[in-house]
């Protein structure tokens, strides 16, 4: 398969010689599946200066990933909570809505990553193959948090979400696509620790602005608007490859639901690490979303009162983060292991789930925050670098990352769909459904710590 550059030059997949293969597949931090090599063993060591970002890719990268975050989570840590209050006639009926609301959604997020992928790959536009998704994604995104801040009922609320996660989720499967394209197996962990960085960064920034925008409208927009100028930057800076041949095959309706599936038996490093994923994020999926209605109804917090504490929970956490992704990104690099770091990740986010179910303050609920920030920060930029390198194929990269985003997005789906039950069954309970709904999470990210081990093709 033939690539152009945007700077003129070519590449060429599918005829390159044993050993360009080789090399292509070590840059990728894949091994070589083809007869005669030994089973199990890497590809050879890339050239040293063969591969290197482009100069400004990291930080625009950095920036296009901030600026999705902050337009996403934003309404999962505030926003939405209040905006569904808003327009709910009673808190009962909020609680339900917004479950069903996040749950759907992430539906439409699990759809989009891995299908935008696909069609990515397979993208023959002049303008590049991820950049047409990029922007135009973008684009559909912020229309839709515009109909969401204008909404006066729930099925409108309901709709402009399915649209947001669609196609906000749509960029992220091709903005971060790109890493494998540009960044060399050896810098990975050092990038995607700062990438990594912008998960908290979205968050504190998302806190800090609903405390000075006070109308629902302010809270979905402003934050669209910043993800919109710094995804369109990335878009225009990337120096996209295009896909000079198109691909012999069609599109067809097998490949669009292969675009959900996976082999476990023939990629079983592939299939725990989505397995590991899916668990970790399910006990992380529920916190931010109903953390504004735990503070309301365990510590009869008022809406203000709830948003400032929640930007004070969310400092704490970014600090933690702060701390943990980059120096576990690097460290990752440096002794060449993933595994232990995102073992260790796991069990620190339990401990904080465990401490902020039993709170018995504010203050214990801002540490529980921390702990549970200083785990994912770790988590979330050494796991981005292992998923790199189980990649089945280095052809259909943006679709087998969209396949490993589903066990981001399936979690945040399932968890707030279910929550409103599990909450309900403990209401009776001496802790509080809030709190066992916090334990149910601990139990399976606890299961996805664990279970990291069963990956073997990267130490």
């Amino acid at each position: 398969m033939r690539y152009s550059l945007c700077d003129g030059s070519t590449e060429t997949r599918g005829r390159t010689s044993p050993d360009d293969r080789a090399v292509d597949l070590a840059q990728r931090g894949l091994r070589d599946p083809r007869p005669g090599t030994a089973a199990g063993a890497a590809a050879p060591a890339a050239p040293a200066a063969a591969v290197k970002a482009p100069r400004g890719y990291t930080p625009a990268l950095a920036g296009a990933n901030f600026g999705i975050y902050l337009a996403l989570l934003t309404p999962v840590l505030v926003s939405m909570a209040f905006k569904i209050q808003h327009i709910s006639p009673t808190p009962e009926a909020a609680t339900a809505s917004l479950g069903l609301i996040m749950g759907v959604g992430a539906l439409f997020a699990m759809i989009a990553n891995p299908l935008v992928g696909r069609l990515s790959d397979r993208t023959t536009s002049r303008f590049g193959m991820r950049r047409p998704w990029i922007v135009g994604g973008v684009l559909v995104g912020f229309l839709s948090f515009t109909l969401i801040g204008l909404a006066a009922d729930v099925w409108v609320v309901f709709l402009g979400w399915c649209l947001v996660q669609a196609s906000m989720n749509g960029v992220l499967a091709a903005v971060n696509a790109t890493v494998p394209e540009q960044v060399p197996v050896t810098s990975r962990g050092k990038v995607s620790g700062i990438v990594g960085l912008t998960t908290p960064l979205g968050i504190l920034g998302g806190s800090f602005l609903v405390n000075f925008l006070a109308d629902d409208l302010a809270r979905f927009v402003v934050p669209a608007a910043v993800a919109l100028v710094l995804v369109l930057l990335f878009a225009f800076a990337l120096k996209d490859r295009v896909l000079a041949e198109k691909p012999a095959d069609r599109y067809t309706a097998k490949q669009f639901f292969g675009s959900f599936v996976f082999n476990p038996v023939k990629h079983p490093d592939f299939g725990w690490t989505w397995l590991t994923k899916f668990l970790v994020m399910f006990g992380y999926a529920g916190v931010a979303t109903f953390l504004p209605l735990y503070l309301t109804e365990k510590f009869q917090l008022g809406e203000q009162e709830a948003i400032t504490t929640i930007l004070i929970c969310n400092l704490a956490s970014m600090a933690a983060m702060a701390i943990s992704g980059p120096i576990g990104g690097i460290l990752s690099d440096r002794i060449g292991k993933r595994r232990p770091f995102v073992a260790v990740a796991g069990v620190v986010m339990v401990v904080g789930l465990v401490v902020l179910a039993f709170a018995p303050s504010i203050g214990v609920v801002i540490l529980g925050q921390a702990i549970i920030g200083f785990g994912a920060g770790s988590f979330m930029s050494v796991d981005l670098a292992l998923a790199t390198q189980v990649l089945p194929n280095p052809d259909d990269t943006a679709k087998d990352l969209g396949v490993l985003n589903i066990a981001n997005a399936l979690p945040q789906s399932i968890a707030p769909a279910i929550a409103p039950a599990i909450i309900a069954a403990g209401a009776g309970t001496a802790i509080g459904g809030y709190a066992v709904f916090y334990l149910v999470g601990a139990a399976v990210a606890l299961a996805g710590a664990v279970l990291v081990y069963r990956i073997k093709g990267v130490e």
